[in-house]
């Protein structure tokens, strides 16, 4: 049987704690581990591997508990199945192959028997008759115990099947409850069916962007053109040049494409992971965060402008201003820079949290907020040495921030299980958002009401969490509208397109929704055939684009 190495388990708990939102402690690993020095093909590895390999390893024990059952002799060094065989194959394809080997094992003592039997003959030939007629009688009566051991063995045979049969039926119970219960966890006023009138996209209709060679983490449309950005694990960005027309079959040209390298000669390194990306608001520019903690600013033809140096550690997130004469930057070294687009040097570095920052978000032009694993939130200000506001009230690291699109309202989601809405004229939250059951990994507003280009239609804030559901929560009043229960592993993003009036979602469960937010149900789905890490909309809200874990970008048109 294949041994699992040190090595191996360290990437599968560094790949879990990528997977399960856990980033600063992913880096953290893969730092002390050196991750990116043990020669493992991350793209061999499987999302989920590691769960996988428990959850396989607690049915290989029972396996090998019932192949024992029986057996008077166990060779200790004897295993019926591979590690690899144990990841990829099912329960039932595993009890087949128990089964052959245990056949074949049989097979292997009877031949060994009959050597054995054999001997014995030639023994006897050569002894007197009457202890032949002994031997001859003794084993007369061993084959009289034989047949009845064989009989009350196919007596047990036939019990433990029934007992598996019994066993069968129960777990089959089991898990219509749990289905059932599962459409209802996200509780709240709506939850959802996701076979209802969803209309399949078909995958003729999408066009796969190929080239990464590892998870692709990020993506974002140009605010001004057909361009599509995305950052991988790989070391590179990539900006897509997308034509006019149909995705899918009927697209008339391939993409055109630009590789962004964060890494210089001809490996890349895993220390240059791209995590976050951001387009001016011009389109003009791109720029990129990576793990090396450098932030990298390029043209939308690819070329590299510029690289920012002052942070310590990988950098997650990354905004530009409106204006587009600020670029703002967060980092796990605790602290945000705010940098000089004319000049690209650093305006200032704001050092108050004492931990990661995840998380910014501008409020306008000359102040924005932050966000760490410390569980605060400050609003910082250009020129201010200290914070403006400082919010307490989150009980574990906070994910995400995001200012509503008055710069009014600050919305935050936290490992804690709650979504807030904070307000700079009060300390305490305005709305503390309770119904999750687990952690919320990112929020969005909705680009509606007063200072957008959707007025007359009402606010709304999404939080995505890995409770597998969606909640959409009407702001002035703070009331839950619908809990979307469409997807059945953790929700990594959200999206609402241009007019408000739709949401995408992407999940672990490879699958990509659009709902209808009035009415609160899935319109249409696509399953790709990995993890779904972000997922946004073009300026017109005429395409959809994803990114996913099996390396590839997935873009889809949209229309009703």
């Amino acid at each position: 049987m294949g041994v699992l190495t040190a090595p191996e388990l360290n990437f599968l708990v560094f790949r879990y704690l990528q997977e399960s939102g856990f980033i600063h402690a992913a880096f953290t690993l893969g730092y002390e581990a050196g991750i990116h020095k043990g020669g493992i093909d991350g793209n061999a590895v499987p999302p989920g591997a590691l769960i996988t390999i428990v959850q396989k390893g607690l049915q290989y024990i029972e396996l090998e508990a019932n192949t024992e059952e029986n057996d008077e002799e166990i060779e200790k060094d004897f295993a019926l199945l591979e590690p690899l065989e144990i990841i990829t194959k099912d329960v039932e394809e595993l009890q087949q192959l128990v089964k052959k080997r245990k056949r074949e094992r049989s097979q292997t003592d009877c031949e060994k028997d009959r050597g054995k039997e054999k001997e014995r003959n030639e023994e006897h030939e050569r002894r007197p008759g009457g202890e032949r007629d002994r031997d001859r009688h003794d084993k007369e009566k061993e084959q009289v115990r034989e047949k009845d051991k064989s009989e009350k063995d196919r007596e047990h045979e036939k019990e433990k099947e029934k007992e598996k049969e019994r066993e069968k039926q129960h777990t089959e119970r089991i898990d219509k409850v749990k289905h059932e219960e599962d459409s209802l966890a996200g509780g709240g006023p709506t939850p959802m069916d996701v076979s209802v009138n969803a209309q399949e996209i078909s995958s003729t209709d999408v066009t796969v962007l190929e080239g990464h060679s590892s998870e692709v983490f990020a993506c974002a449309w140009s605010p001004t053109g057909s361009l599509l950005a995305s950052g991988s694990g790989d070391s590179t960005a990539r900006i897509w040049t997308i034509p006019d027309g149909p995705c899918g079959s009927s697209m008339q040209s391939p993409p055109g494409v630009h590789v962004l390298k964060h890494f210089k000669g001809r490996t890349n390194e895993k220390s240059k992971d791209v995590t976050t990306l951001d387009w001016n608001g011009e389109g003009t520019l791109l720029a990129t965060g990576s793990y090396d903690g450098q932030a990298r600013i390029w043209s939308r033809d690819g070329e590299l402008k510029q690289t920012l140096f002052k942070h310590k550690g990988p950098i997650f997130s990354l905004k530009w201003n409106k204006k587009g004469d600020y670029l703002l930057s967060g980092s796990v070294d605790k602290t945000a820079i705010v940098w000089d687009t004319k000049t690209w040097e650093c305006k200032q570095q704001f050092e108050f949290h004492s931990a990661p920052t995840l998380d910014v978000d501008w409020r306008n032009n000359n102040s924005f907020a932050t966000c760490s694993t410390d569980s605060m939130i400050y609003v910082c200000k250009i020129g201010e040495q200290r914070p403006v506001k400082s919010f307490i009230g989150h009980q574990s690291e906070v994910n995400a921030i995001k200012w509503d699109p008055t710069g009014s309202f600050l919305a935050s989601c936290s490992d804690d299980w709650t979504a807030k809405i904070w307000s700079m004229k009060q300390d305490k939250c305005v709305f503390d958002f309770k119904e999750h059951t687990k952690e919320i990994y990112t929020i969005r507003w909705s680009p509606t009401g007063p200072g957008t280009n959707n007025p007359n239609q009402q606010l709304l804030l999404a939080s995505a969490s890995f409770d597998s559901t969606i909640k959409l929560w009407e702001v002035e009043q703070g009331r839950l509208l619908f809990s979307l229960a469409g997807h059945r592993q953790p929700v990594y993003s959200v999206a609402f397109s241009p007019d408000g009036e739709y949401l995408a979602s992407g999940s672990l469960d490879q699958c990509l929704h659009i709902w209808s937010v009035k009415e609160g149900r899935i319109l249409k789905t696509y399953r790709g055939t990995g993890g779904i890490f972000e997922v946004c909309w073009n300026k017109e809200g005429s395409k959809i684009a994803a990114c996913f874990s099996n390396n590839t970008v997935c873009m889809m048109d949209f229309r009703m």
